[in-house]
């Protein structure tokens, strides 16, 4: 955990990361996703170990460790498997909370900050868009979602738990973002009366805890960070869930907030959903207190789907796979199959000017029978190997059809534009 929280990257921190990828020669497009327990960068490349060298500096530079330390708890994906990755994620297949849908917002958001800062393209917008509809349907046509929406479920599951039959009856959210609006919306399920909302900004505190009223909390009051200790005084369940770089809940505000409770009062729950951590870990410590956090909830018996659901969710997302490289091999044999015809046309018309200027009498309604004679020969006797090197391409070995039809009709790397482009754009990497 603690490295995952000097790799940490914030909404306002993306930005300036991904126009530092898009720095790399190597690099042409780039997504990055982050959540509580990941930080992933896609990646479309021209070479893939230069470009995997640029990753790991900008990381490194980034979380302060060296390249050395950071390989080892990096994973690196490439072609088809980075692809099913993505798959998996957007499914809730490889969330700390098995099936929970909170990521697809988080995969829509990082493909809407690349798409705003114009480091997003057609291999990009292909893959998230693909992978967003992977998770819906994952969702739709399975009950992988059935043992927890999310992190803040299964974390307010823990709470109950350990408060015993009162349950959580007053909580404070710090925090009014998405992940704070989240646990607002499960407290109200709940049926929590009773929350205070904190934040930086207390105009979002403001228009989260009128969100909450109307969501059928009874009492919802706001504040500032400031107002930490005394809105804990007297709370059951204390979630932080900031997102700000350090910690927002230090051991002295716990500390000072358990001093004023009343004699009797019960436990007081923390749930620490930040990533970097919000909550200092001390906190543990202290008695009366229960620390929740990421960790912690990855081990509990809600944080994991039924195996049946997930097995569905797997042949789905391998079902999907299979449709998108297929989609993909045969696009990228479309510009060979374009310049063929190119080539084809080309070397129709050179042949008629060559029988124009050995038969200059002749008539122009018997030049246009042959020039549509042979253009009809040629079209046919190319329609057969173009159909079948589509369907080729469809196949996991498709692209060599291609390269082979690119060597027998010798359309070499940059003889026309398009071939140009086929021959460099190759697979979508992520």
């Amino acid at each position: 955990m603690p490295v995952l929280e000097k790799l940490a990257i914030t909404e306002t921190d993306r930005p300036k990361v991904l126009h530092q990828l898009l720095e790399s020669p190597h690099i042409d497009e780039a997504m990055v996703v982050t959540t509580c327990n990941r930080v992933e960068i896609y990646a479309v490349v021209e070479a893939f170990h230069p470009a995997l060298e640029a990753v790991g500096e900008i990381l490194a530079r980034r979380s302060g460790l060296a390249l050395s330390e950071l390989s080892q708890h990096a994973f690196v994906r490439y072609s088809e498997a980075a692809v099913h990755h993505l798959f998996s994620v957007a499914s809730g297949l490889d969330s700390m909370v098995v099936g929970e849908q909170q990521i697809l917002g988080q995969i829509r958001s990082a493909y809407a900050a690349s798409d705003e800062e114009q480091v997003a393209g057609k291999v990009i917008h292909d893959l998230a868009q693909r992978a967003l509809h992977v998770g819906k349907r994952v969702h739709t046509d399975t009950g992988i979602d059935r043992a927890g929406a999310s992190v803040v479920s299964v974390a307010l599951e823990r709470a109950e738990k350990v408060l015993g039959e009162g349950g959580v009856g007053k909580a404070v959210v710090i925090g009014a973002g998405a992940m704070g609006s989240l646990a607002v919306a499960h407290l109200a399920r709940a049926g929590v009366r009773d929350i205070t909302v904190l934040n930086r900004t207390v105009e979002k505190a403001e228009r989260l805890a009128t969100a909450a009223v109307e969501a059928g909390i009874a009492a919802a009051r706001s504040g500032s960070i400031d107002d930490l200790v005394a809105a804990t005084t007297d709370a059951d369940v204390l979630i932080a869930c900031t997102g700000a770089v350090g910690s927002v809940v230090t051991l002295a505000d716990v500390h000072s907030a358990l001093a004023a409770r009343a004699a009797g009062s019960g436990e007081l729950v923390v749930c620490d959903l930040g990533l970097p951590r919000d909550v200092d870990a001390a906190v543990a410590g202290l008695p009366g207190v229960t620390l929740v956090d990421i960790e912690a909830l990855a081990r509990e018996p809600g944080a994991q789907a039924a195996e049946e659901d997930a097995e569905k969710a797997r042949l789905i997302v391998k079902d999907e796979l299979t449709q998108y490289l297929t989609a993909q091999r045969s696009a990228e044999v479309t510009p060979t199959v374009t310049a063929l015809r190119r080539r084809a046309a080309e070397v129709v018309e050179s042949e008629l000017l060559r029988l124009d200027a050995r038969l200059p009498g002749m008539q122009g309604d018997h030049r246009d029978e042959v020039a549509q004679t042979v253009r009809r020969v040629v079209d046919k006797l190319l329609h057969a190997p173009t159909v079948r090197v589509k369907a080729l391409a469809a196949t996991p070995q498709g692209d060599s059809y291609a390269a082979a039809l690119r060597e027998l009709f010798e359309l070499a790397p940059g003889a026309t534009g398009v071939v140009s482009a086929a021959e460099t754009t190759e697979e979508p990497r992520a």
